[in-house]
This record gives C-alpha cells, structure tokens and sequence, in this order.
C-alpha cells in the first residue's frame, strides 16, 4: 500500500511537469508530431462517421490496404469504432487480395469532442504472430510509397535531400555529393541526371581513385594517336562522349592536382586539350562529383585547389549515413529479400527477431552496399523461408568485444568522449549493445551521444 502510494505521487508529479511542458504547444502540432514518429505501427483514426483520415504505413503493412484506397472512404467493418466500442482488445482476421490471411490485434480508444459527442476514434493494430510482424511489404506498395528515383527511404532525413535532388535537377549547377562509402551517392547524382533537361543525353561515371593520374587524363580527356606508347589511334575521353549529359566523377579527392587544374579549365571554358593534342574541343557536360571526404579539409591541408572547390559545390548535397537514419533497415533489408527472392531458389518470407534486433543494433559502417552483401550472403548460405542469426556473417554473430570496459575519466571533452564511443564501436564491429556496455552506458544514452557527435 505504501509503495502504492509512493508511485501514485510520483505519477501526479510527473504528469504536472509533463502538463506544464506540453502548455508551450498548440495540441494540434503535438499529435501531428506524434503521428509521424507512430507512421511505421499500425495506427489508425476514424470520424463519427467511419471514414478514415489517417492510416499508418504500419496499417498498410498489417491490412494490405494501401493509403489511397482508404482515406476519406469508410472504413471496413472490421476496423470500424463506435460509440459502443469498448477499449479493449479484439482480433480480426484479414485476408490480402493475393488471399494471404493474417489475424491482428485492435485495440481502440473512442473520442468524445468537449460537448461530450461522439466524434470518432483511434485504433491501434498489433501482429499477432511472428508471421504477420514479419509481413513482406508488396514490392509495388514500397516502390509506390518509398521510392525516389530508384532510392528508398522513409527518413526525414532523406526526404530533404529528395527535396534538393529535385531543385538542383532543374537547373544546370554543378553537384558535389558529399556521403560515406556505400550510401548511394551515383543513384543521387543519377537522379539528378534523370530529373534533368539531359536525361535523354549519356550519363557515364569514374572513380578518380581507380586509376593512375597518366590513366585517369587519358581516361577523361582522350588522348591523340602517338600521343604515348601505345596510343596506335585516338581515344575519346568521357567528356566528349557525355557530351550533352551528364559525367559523374567520384572519389573527387582523389584527383591529382595536376588534373584538377585540367578540370578547372573544362568547368571555366568548356573545353579541353585531349593528351598530346594541340586541338581545342568544346565540350558541353554538366558534372556531377562526390566525395566521402571533406573538401575544406583537403584544401587546408593543400592536397586540392580551393577554387576548384567552390567551382564544384555550387551545390552541395550530403547524404546521411545508415546508421542516422535507422527506420530505413528493415525497408531496405526487405526490398533487398525480395530482389533476391525474385531471382533465386530461396524464398525468405521473414525474419527472425533474434537477427532482426542484431541487424537494427548494427553501425552498418558500409551503409547501404553492407546490408546488401549481408543479404547476398544469407541467401548464399541459408535455406528455408526464415533469415536465422547463423546465416549473418560472422561479425554479427562473433562481435570482438575487450573484456576490460573503456575508462571514461570524467569530466570529459566533446572530442574525447566522441573518440571512446568510437573506439568502443571498433572494438565491438559496430554492435550497439557491447559497445554501450564497454562505456557503463545504458543503449538508450549510447544512441543519443552517437547521434549527437555523428559517430
């Protein structure tokens, strides 16, 4: 009884502070907020008269009822909340237009307006077997909701730099993609590419870490015959033949400097000596560069040219790592399955939760091309419908954790604590759980320092 009491307290407390925060906010912004961070459960809301004005991505997955054919339309029956509903859990079965029948759980809660009225409600749909939390999104359903040019995502994040793409294609500014290895930056400078007035113009790509400096001029400019050994005819580099589209140089830090004053003059004059020619060509190529480094950081450091910088990030583009944008996984991991269910013997139809919770909890420090080998990699090794654990790689299953926690001497600076979490990650091959663990830090705390620092 007298704990009983203890909490009661604690509870009016709490609720009073959380009643004088909430006073700062219109209720209207609040619940929007709260709808989008709830887009991914199976939530749904209904007027008095049963038609829809919200429907989850998470009601999508559970129903098989796409957004567009229920909002502003009568619900179904079995989704229906009225004045007589009482708050409790039922259960409804659902059968999917390809007749795959699943059961969830509803749970809803009626809505009276200040008068007292009827006005509607909020139902909260729940799997309620492994198979239906595992429920494979209809490809067409993803590429309709989630796509953008052949990238999918669901973060905020990621629609902003939608957003962007969109903007920069209109207009003939040069592009440079800023991102980390693996997190898409040739699919965004093909969007760009594809949303442009040149899309029906070549688009061709280079790495400038690939080949050698002589290699790499010859490569991009072309070169006349005799010009080297081995030159026995002319060669026209890629400038010459994207003329017209779009070229898209990655690995941009890497160009010596030599070609980079090259590169300059192209982007200045639009036009360029071939190697070991005396002939001008004019050249009309809007160019799209990327780069996992930081540019200021080169030129400080005088390994590239400052005015070649600016000259290249007209407009700037930064693509955030996977490990920021987490809601993306599991629509990635699944889009990935179904490619592959697609074209070979296997057919996966979910996944364990145990490989679920260590493919969510993991850095993914090769972003998007990691995920995509990991499920390469399941598919080359396991069998049967279900993506168990043993069939991950080994880093999943065997992370190399220090028996010895990671002194944290407090206080710490921003720079020190953001190098432990760090090597904590490092020691633990990303895994979320150990590496909190080596720092004394609950998973909770681990996530929002690493999100802070951008680790």
């Amino acid at each position: 009884m007298k704990h009983h009491m203890k909490h009661l307290k604690q509870t009016a407390l709490f609720s009073g502070k959380l009643s004088y925060w909430l006073s700062q906010f219109d209720s209207t912004t609040i619940f929007s907020k709260m709808l989008d961070l709830c887009d991914c459960a199976g939530i749904y809301i209904v007027d008095k008269n049963q038609q829809v004005l919200h429907w989850s991505l998470g009601a999508e997955k559970l129903s098989g009822l796409k957004v567009e054919d229920v909002i502003d339309k009568a619900c179904l029956p079995e989704f229906e909340i009225t004045d007589a509903s009482e708050n409790k859990e039922q259960f409804v079965k659902l059968t999917w237009a390809d007749n795959h029948k699943i059961e969830v759980k509803k749970v809803v809660q009626v809505l009276h307006d200040k008068t007292g009225v009827f006005a509607g409600g909020i139902g909260l749909l729940f799997a309620c077997s492994e198979q239906a939390s595992n429920t494979v999104f209809p490809k067409a359903q993803v590429e309709a909701k989630q796509s953008f040019q052949g990238i999918l995502s669901r973060s905020p994040a990621m629609q902003a730099v939608f957003q962007i793409i969109q903007n920069a294609a209109e207009t003939e500014a040069t592009v440079l993609v800023r991102g980390e290895s693996g997190s898409g930056k040739e699919l965004v400078a093909k969007a760009i590419h594809d949303l442009s007035a040149r899309h029906d113009a070549p688009f061709l790509a280079i790495n400038c870490a690939a080949l050698s400096s002589s290699l790499l001029d010859s490569e991009l400019f072309g070169h006349v015959r005799g010009a080297f050994t081995g030159a026995i005819k002319d060669h026209s580099g890629l400038f010459q033949r994207a003329h017209g589209g779009t070229l898209f140089l990655d690995e941009i830090a890497e160009l010596p400097l030599a070609l980079q004053a090259k590169l300059l003059r192209v982007i200045q004059e639009r036009n360029y000596f071939p190697v070991g020619g005396d002939r001008l060509i004019d050249v009309d190529v809007r160019i799209v560069a990327a780069t996992h480094r930081s540019l200021r950081e080169e030129v400080k450091n005088g390994r590239f040219r400052e005015d070649l910088m600016y000259r290249l990030r007209v407009v700037p583009i930064f693509i955030p790592p996977l490990r920021e944008r987490r809601e993306d996984i599991s629509l990635l991991l699944w889009h990935f399955i179904q490619q592959h269910n697609a074209a070979s013997f296997r057919k996966i139809e979910k996944i364990d939760p145990q490989a679920m919770r260590v493919l969510l909890d993991y850095a993914w420090p090769g972003n998007i091309r990691e995920l995509h080998n990991v499920v390469e990699y399941a598919f080359a090794v396991g069998r049967g419908t279900v993506l168990r654990l043993s069939e991950l790689p080994p880093e999943f299953r065997e992370p190399q954790v220090v028996t010895q926690p990671i002194r944290l001497n407090s206080p710490l600076s921003a720079e020190q604590e953001s190098a432990a979490i760090r090597r904590a990650l490092e020691q633990s091959n990303g895994m979320i759980t150990p590496a909190a663990q080596l720092l004394g830090m609950s998973r909770a705390t681990f996530w929002r320092k690493r999100k802070f620092y951008g680790v």
